[in-house]
């Protein structure tokens, strides 16, 4: 009971202070990387909770190191999106370190669900993992690879997008549900005479349950809202510029009048290309993530709006959840909403 009444002293001290847990340990372990102003704050709440602690004492005597595996797509030069929660990642990474915490990395390319299967298997054949964070990318190889968590006890965490799956220790990412209504309210926006929306998502393996629940979200706005509109959805497979720009001619010539496209995910930047090429300025555009080829693009006026849910803190929390969980036996959050934030060329500059 004591070892309890110790473990949530710290996780108290670390809400108090709004700070991470692995700041309080560098406080009460006198290590330095912390402000003078954060120890002071950190050292009297401390005194208030009159806390003795030396869990982690404990912890470090015992010569255990725990490992983690992570399992997450690689940049590209296409999209440089999963270069934000690698570096949430090895933020986390660097905090645990020193507590005899040691993280593999594991990449695979999102246009290939082999390079997926091929890193699970790597993972597999360690058999020495505690603990696994993965991007649950490919949805039938995702469910195939935590059978195996399971069957091994190996807890797991999702970061990005979710697949119902049982024995999940945490999700972390976007409220999708609540992401879509957003985007149908952003995209409303911008209708003013036809209605017609153009709902597209571009990729080569769609993630079924993220994308209906975004999509349940977006037509759930029109619907409450009794607000008069045309749907036409695309679905373009084939994630190279040329495919993209071939669905799009196609369904413009079908539909000229659109005004208003929404996109599913960070590949807005492809639909901003071809809008520019075409020079169809009068085109309200809304998409997803605060990539480096979304950012110019929004700058220069062809992306109205990006739907931003911080990559970098999924990737932080997403370790720091396994972290918690198998080291210091803390609770964690089975579903851990990211906030949703709106980017517009106005406010760019200030956001990170």
């Amino acid at each position: 009971m004591k070892k309890n009444k110790k473990l949530s002293g710290v996780k108290e001290i670390a809400r108090l202070a709004d700070v991470s847990i692995a700041t309080v340990d560098r406080v009460i372990h006198n290590r330095s990387g912390v402000s003078a102003i954060t120890k002071s704050k950190i050292e009297k709440i401390i005194k208030e909770l009159n806390y003795q602690p030396n869990i982690l004492a404990s912890r470090l005597a015992s010569g255990k190191v725990y490992r983690l595996a992570v399992l997450i797509p690689k940049g590209s030069e296409r999209t440089d999106f999963w270069d934000a929660p690698l570096k949430g990642i090895k933020r986390a990474e660097e905090e645990i370190r020193q507590y005899g915490i040691s993280v593999d990395f594991f990449f695979f390319d999102l246009n290939n669900k082999d390079s997926f299967i091929d890193s699970a298997q790597k993972i597999k054949n360690n058999k020495r993992f505690d603990g696994v964070l993965l991007a649950p990318s490919f949805v039938k190889e995702s469910i195939q690879f935590i059978h195996y968590c399971e069957q091994d006890t190996i807890p797991f965490v999702f970061i990005d997008s979710n697949i119902e799956a049982k024995g999940i220790l945490s999700y972390i990412g976007p409220p999708l549900f609540q992401s879509g209504f957003l985007g149908a309210r952003l995209c409303a926006i911008g209708m003013r005479h036809t209605q017609k929306i153009l709902f597209v998502n571009i990729s080569k393996e769609s993630n079924s349950f993220n994308y209906s629940k975004i999509e349940e979200g977006f037509k759930n706005y029109f619907f409450e809202n009794d607000v008069e509109h045309q749907l036409i959805k695309l679905d373009i497979t084939d994630t190279e510029k040329k495919s993209v720009f071939l669905n799009l001619e196609k369904i413009f010539f079908q539909h000229p009048d659109i005004e208003v496209i929404f996109v599913t995910n960070s590949r807005v930047f492809s639909v901003a290309q071809f809008l520019e090429s075409k020079k169809y300025a009068k085109i309200h555009l809304v998409g997803y993530d605060f990539s480096k080829e979304n950012q110019n693009y929004l700058k220069n006026g062809w992306i109205d709006f990006l739907i931003c849910h911080k990559p970098e803190e999924q990737g932080y929390k997403g370790l720091m959840s396994l972290y918690h969980h198998i080291v210091l036996k803390l609770p964690v959050d089975q579903i851990y909403f990211m906030p949703i934030d709106i980017v517009t060329r106005e406010n760019q500059d200030f956001y990170r």
